[in-house]
This record gives C-alpha cells, sequence and structure tokens, in this order.
C-alpha cells in the first residue's frame, strides 16, 4: 500500500510537472504573440506612415500637374487667341462720316442774293424817302422865304391915301396873336399918323435865307430895308434883318412872329 501510494504521489508529481511544463509553452506562446502583435503595429503604423506619404507626394504630384495643366491651358489659350487673332480679320475701324460740303451756290443763290436784294430794296426806298422828304424840305422852305419875303414888303410899305386898305390887306397875310398885335398897332398908331403926317413907307428885302423849314413850318431869316419919307422932307432909309416866323394854314404860308434881330 505504501508503495502505490508512493507510485500515486510520483505520477501525481509528473503530472503537476507536466501540467507546468505545459504552462510554460503558453506563456512562451503568449510572449510570442506578443511580440508578433508590436512588430505587426510597427508595420501598421510604417504602413499609415508610407500611405500619408505617398498621399501626400499624389497631392503634390497632382497638384503640380494641375500647375502644368492649367500653365498648359493658358500657353494653349493664348496661342489659341493669337492664332484666333491671326485668323480672325481685323474689323474695319469705323471712319466718321464725311461732312457734307456746304453748297454755296444754293446758299448765294437762295439766301444771300435775295437777303442783298432786300437790303437794295430798302436802302433805296430810304434813299428815294429821304431824298424826297429833302425835296419836300426844300419845297417847304422855298416857298417860306418867298412868302416871308412877300409878306414883310406888303407889312411895311404904305402910303398916307392908302394907307387903311394896304395895312388891312396885310393882316390877312397874319396868324395867331401876332396878327391881333399887328391890327392893334396899325389901327391905333401907323394909320392915324400916316395920314396926318403924309407919312410914306417903301420896304425892300435884298436878302433872305431859310433857317428851317417843314411841311407846316418854316423859320426865315430877311434883312430888310425901308425908306420913310415924312411930308416935304427928305426920305430917310433904314437898315434892319428880321427873324420871321412862318406856319402853313390852309394850304398858305402865314406870318406868326415878327423879330427883329
Amino acid at each position: 500500500m505504501s508503495g502505490d501510494s508512493k507510485d500515486k504521489k510520483d505520477d501525481t508529481s509528473e503530472d503537476a510537472g507536466g501540467t507546468s511544463t505545459g504552462a510554460e509553452p503558453t506563456a512562451a506562446t503568449g510572449a510570442g504573440q506578443a511580440d508578433a502583435t508590436e512588430p505587426t503595429a510597427a508595420t501598421e503604423q510604417a504602413e499609415a506612415t508610407e500611405k500619408a506619404d505617398a498621399t501626400e507626394e499624389a497631392e503634390a504630384t497632382d497638384q503640380v500637374d494641375a500647375t502644368e495643366e492649367a500653365d498648359a491651358a493658358e500657353e494653349a489659350g493664348k496661342s489659341g487667341d493669337e492664332s484666333s487673332d491671326a485668323a480672325t480679320p481685323a474689323e474695319p475701324v469705323a471712319t466718321p462720316a464725311p461732312r457734307r460740303s456746304v453748297p454755296w451756290s444754293k446758299v448765294v443763290a437762295f439766301g444771300l442774293l435775295p437777303a442783298l436784294a432786300l437790303l437794295l430794296a430798302l436802302t433805296a426806298g430810304f434813299l428815294k424817302w429821304q431824298a424826297n422828304s429833302a425835296r419836300i424840305a426844300e419845297d417847304a422852305a422855298d416857298a417860306a422865304t418867298q412868302a416871308a419875303t412877300e409878306s414883310t414888303i406888303a407889312l411895311l410899305s404904305y402910303s398916307p391915301d392908302t394907307v387903311e386898305q394896304q395895312l388891312g390887306a396885310a393882316r390877312n397875310l397874319l396868324t395867331g396873336e401876332f396878327q391881333q398885335s399887328y391890327t392893334d398897332l396899325t389901327t391905333d398908331v401907323v394909320i392915324p399918323g400916316a395920314k396926318e403926317q403924309q407919312i410914306a413907307a417903301l420896304a425892300s428885302v435884298p436878302a433872305a435865307a431859310p433857317v428851317s423849314a417843314d411841311p407846316d413850318h418854316a423859320v426865315v431869316l430877311l434883312f430888310v430895308n425901308q425908306t420913310v419919307t415924312v411930308g416935304q422932307q427928305p426920305p430917310t432909309d433904314t437898315a434892319s434883318s428880321v427873324r420871321v416866323t412862318l406856319d402853313k394854314v390852309d394850304g398858305r404860308w402865314l406870318i406868326s412872329a415878327f423879330d427883329p434881330v
């Protein structure tokens, strides 16, 4: 029994030993697995790094390629534009429309000549009017000068026997206030004195000149000589100048003022 127990113990020890021995490989296997895991992680990291580097290189390559393609496209575009410009004919430059020449012949014929004709007609009309006015004024001056001369002689000439008739007729050659003044003078002084003292007077106008004249009014300067005889006395001569103003009334030149100067 002792031997059997001993044999069992040995078998048990062997089994334990065997069991121990079997555990060691397991541990070794775990260590081996750990060692194997470590290279795998490193490998994965290396692969990841390689992939990142490859990706970066690929991206850099793609960027370079894209840049080169863009440059090539740009150069191709420039070449295309140049060829297109060379191939496409240049557009004609718009030239300004030529200025129409002024038809001077028509301007002269239809503008200048009628205006010139109108101007000449107006000038001729003005000159004619001026000439007519001058002629009318000249005619008025001549008529007024003649009327002043004749009327002055009539006013200052009389004889004792016909003084009343002569001076009365002379009043009809006057107008306005001067007519009334002359009537009063001759009626109150000249006619009575000529009858009483046998006074005779004879006037003449050696020179006359118009000062101004228009169709209805005129001024004439007269140089008057008067010879007066009183009774049996020798005659006396008197020279004077008179400014005679005349107005045209009912077609007749009548004296309206008689002013010695």
